[in-house]
C-alpha cells in the first residue's frame, strides 16, 4: 500500500484527509451525501405510500367481513319482526296500529343481539296510511296538491299529467296536461306505461310533472319529498286512518283542523289522551267515539295493508341497514311489471338495489306476508335526498 500524504487541515473546498489518512474532495463527498438522502427520501415515501394502501385494503377487507356478520343479524331481526307481527295478526285479526302492542317487537320477546357490544333497532311505519297513487281519482290529487301550496289550476294540470302517465284509458281534464302523441314526438318517442309509478325517479319522466317535482338541477325538491310522504305506489282499496299523515285526511277532505288535531292526540297519546297512551280505531267508524257521533272516517279503513320495517345493526363503528316492505294476507300488490322480450331484468345483469319480490315462491313455504320491497344500505330515497336539499 503506498504510503499517504501527510494529513494536514484541509483548505477551504479543497483536498482533506479520511480517517485513514487518504486524501478527499469535499465537492465529491457531498454529492454522495445528498444522493443518499434522496434515496432515503424516495424510500421513505414509497414505503408510507405502501403502508396508506395497505391500511386501506385492510379497512375495506375489514368492513365487508363486519357487513357479512351484520346482515347476517339484521335478516335474524327482521325475521323474529315478522313472527311477533303474525302472532298479533292471528289473535287480532288484522294489524292495525303498533298501539296494539308491537311497537317494540324485539323487546316483545326479549331478543338478544348474537355478539355483545351489537345493537340491533327496528323502525316500523304504515305505508298503507297513505293515499294508493293506483287508485287515487283526479279530485283527491287536486286537493293534495292545493293543500301542498300549488295554485288550483297548477293543481289540476299536474293531477292530469299524472293520471295520464298511469292509466292508459284517462282523459285529461285540464287544456294544459300532456297528452300520448305529446311522448310520441319527443327527440327520444316513447309511450306512457299506463300503469302506476315502479319509481318515485320516475317522476323525472313525466311532463308537467318534472315542472312541480325538480329543482333546476334535476334533483327531487320538497314538493317532490312531500308527494312521497302522502302516495303510496302500490294498490290498496283505502289508506288506513290509524296511519293517515295529516295530508292524506286533507285530500280526503276527511276532518277539520280541529278535529285532525284531536285525532293526532287520540292516536299519539299526548294532550287530553296522555293518561289513556296511544290509541286505535279497530273500525273507521270507531272515529265517532272520539269526534263525536256524527264523525265518520269516509274513505278510510281501520287496517295495515302495507308495514316498512327498518332493521338497523350496529356494532363499533360499523352498520348495517335492512329495509323491507311487506304486506299481510289480502295486502297492498306490487305494480304489475311490464314485460319486454328479450329483456334482461336487473336480477339476472347482477345489479344492486331494491328487489321487487312475488309471493309465489313464498307461497310454497306457507309465508304469512307478502315481500314486496328489499333494500340493503340503500341510497338515500326521494324524500330524504329532497329533505337535504332543502336544509342546505
Amino acid at each position: 500500500m503506498p504510503a499517504s500524504a501527510p494529513c494536514l487541515p484541509p483548505p477551504e473546498r479543497g483536498p482533506s484527509c479520511n480517517l485513514l489518512g487518504y486524501t478527499m474532495d469535499w465537492p465529491r463527498r457531498g454529492s454522495v451525501l445528498v444522493i443518499v438522502l434522496v434515496t432515503l427520501v424516495f424510500a421513505a415515501m414509497a414505503l408510507l405510500a405502501f403502508v396508506e394502501r395497505a391500511g386501506d385494503d385492510l379497512l375495506v377487507e375489514a368492513r365487508v367481513a363486519d357487513a357479512a356478520r351484520l346482515r347476517s343479524e339484521a335478516y335474524s331481526a327482521l325475521e323474529t319482526t315478522l313472527a311477533v307481527l303474525e302472532d298479533f295478526r292471528l289473535v287480532g285479526g288484522a294489524l292495525r296500529s303498533p298501539a296494539e302492542g308491537w311497537s317494540d317487537p324485539l323487546g316483545w320477546v326479549g331478543y338478544t343481539p348474537a355478539m355483545e357490544g351489537r345493537t340491533v333497532e327496528v323502525s316500523l311505519a304504515d305505508e298503507s296510511g297513505k293515499l294508493p297513487l293506483p287508485n287515487t281519482e283526479f279530485l283527491t290529487l287536486v286537493a293534495l296538491f292545493t293543500h301542498e301550496g300549488l295554485a288550483p289550476n297548477d293543481a289540476e294540470r299536474l293531477s292530469d299529467a299524472l293520471l295520464g302517465w298511469i292509466r292508459a284509458d284517462y282523459v285529461p281534464v285540464t287544456a294544459g296536461a300532456p297528452r300520448a302523441d305529446d311522448y310520441e314526438r319527443a327527440p327520444l318517442p316513447f309511450a306512457p306505461p299506463g300503469r302506476s309509478l315502479r319509481s318515485f325517479r320516475e317522476l323525472a319522466s313525466i311532463d308537467v310533472a318534472r315542472e312541480f317535482f325538480l329543482d333546476e338541477a334535476g334533483n327531487p325538491n320538497a314538493l317532490a319529498a312531500r308527494f312521497a310522504e302522502a302516495v303510496s305506489l302500490y294498490a290498496y282499496p283505502r289508506p288506513n286512518v290509524n296511519g293517515a299523515p295529516d295530508a292524506v285526511f286533507v285530500a280526503l277532505a276527511a276532518y277539520t283542523e280541529t278535529q285532525r288535531s284531536q285525532l293526532r292526540d287520540y292516536f299519539a297519546g299526548t294532550g287530553n289522551y296522555l293518561a289513556e297512551g296511544p290509541g286505535f280505531f279497530h273500525a273507521p267508524e270507531d272515529a265517532g267515539l272520539v269526534l263525536g257521533a256524527q264523525s265518520v272516517a269516509s274513505g278510510f279503513a281501520a287496517q295495515i295493508r302495507a308495514l316498512r320495517i327498518t332493521v338497523t345493526v350496529r356494532q363499533g363503528r360499523s352498520s348495517f341497514q335492512l329495509n323491507a316492505l311487506v304486506a299481510p294476507p289480502n295486502g297492498a300488490r306490487p305494480v304489475t311489471p311490464v314485460r319486454v322480450p328479450g329483456a334482461t331484468t336487473a336480477a339476472a345483469a347482477g345489479q344492486t338495489g331494491t328487489v321487487a319480490a312475488t309471493a309465489t315462491p313464498l307461497a310454497e313455504l306457507n309465508y304469512p306476508f307478502t315481500l314486496l320491497e328489499i333494500t340493503e344500505n340503500a341510497a338515500m330515497s326521494v324524500v330524504a335526498s329532497a329533505q337535504a336539499g332543502e336544509t342546505l
